[in-house]
């Protein structure tokens, strides 16, 4: 009899709970606090999501490389030199460096590089099939393959409500936030965030948005801009100062199943700094 009413005044207690939660104040009076927790129902569509959410014509490879701690110097100076080669081949690859960088908060002794393919996946295979027929190339790939513990390569789409992707000049650091999420939440994912994008514009901080084609799928990777740390503190303050970023994030957490930051720093031959 005891255990029953100890029961009846958890119960009691957690209904309290779940009405005092219901009855703080919202962005709009029709949606409680706990509402913005589930994700929204996406009515069935025969287009794919990367159509509805992308330009499929330009294919982003996101290169991530791991390298061994002794070897990061050769690494670069042959990561350099095959830059070098392709931007000579530039006119037959049709593909160009976005950025390169190295990680210096996060998965230590790693290494990324984004190149961008105009022309969807046809310039991708072109692009492949010269390669592998170069000697120097394959020279180059033989040599690196001594510096490196593993290594990664997934196809992204940029997100099409996402700013273009512009080259930073002056000393900057890069953050790049990476969130896989549940199998079939990429358009609520897309549908929140072209609304969030608008909270995170002010300091130009946004580079650039990307969901995964081929690779670990339902991965997306936010990469931010900043000076410094401090810069980047300040700017994420502001953000949350803002009224409606809040919501925006509150849709999108139940969407996330896990979820990791980098901070990056551009190589010396990084077309963007």
């Amino acid at each position: 009899m005891l255990k029953l009413r100890n029961l009846l005044a958890v119960g009691k207690s957690n209904n309290n709970a779940v009405r005092a939660l219901s009855t703080t104040g919202t962005c709009n009076d029709s949606e409680s606090w706990i509402s913005k927790l589930l994700v929204r129902k996406i009515e069935p569509t025969k287009e794919s999501h990367s159509r509805m959410l992308s330009d499929k014509e330009i294919i982003y490879a996101l290169h991530t490389h791991n390298v061994r701690p002794d070897s990061m110097s050769n690494y670069l100076n042959n990561y350099k030199t095959t830059v070098a080669l392709i931007n000579e081949k530039k006119a037959n690859l049709s593909c160009d460096l976005v950025a390169s960088w190295t990680v210096q908060v996060g998965d230590m002794d790693q290494c990324l590089h984004l190149w961008k393919y105009t022309g969807g996946f046809e310039k991708i295979d072109q692009a492949k099939e010269d390669l592998w027929n170069d000697p120097e190339y394959l020279s180059l790939m033989q040599e690196r393959s001594k510096f490196l513990r593993s290594r990664h390569l997934q196809y992204l789409l940029a997100f099409s409500y996402w700013p273009q992707i512009a080259s930073r000049t002056g000393k900057n650091i890069y953050e790049m936030r990476s969130y896989r999420l549940t199998p079939g939440t990429m358009i609520e994912w897309g549908n929140n965030w072209a609304r969030a994008i608008n909270y995170r514009k002010h300091n130009n901080e946004a580079f650039a948005g990307f969901f995964s084609q081929i690779g670990r799928l339902y991965n997306v990777h936010h990469i931010w801009c900043y000076k410094s740390l401090q810069d980047r503190k300040e700017t994420r303050e502001a953000a949350w100062r803002s009224p409606g970023w809040d919501e925006c994030v509150a849709y999108t957490v139940p969407l996330i199943r896990d979820m990791h930051c980098r901070v990056l720093a551009p190589t010396e031959f990084s077309p963007s700094q």
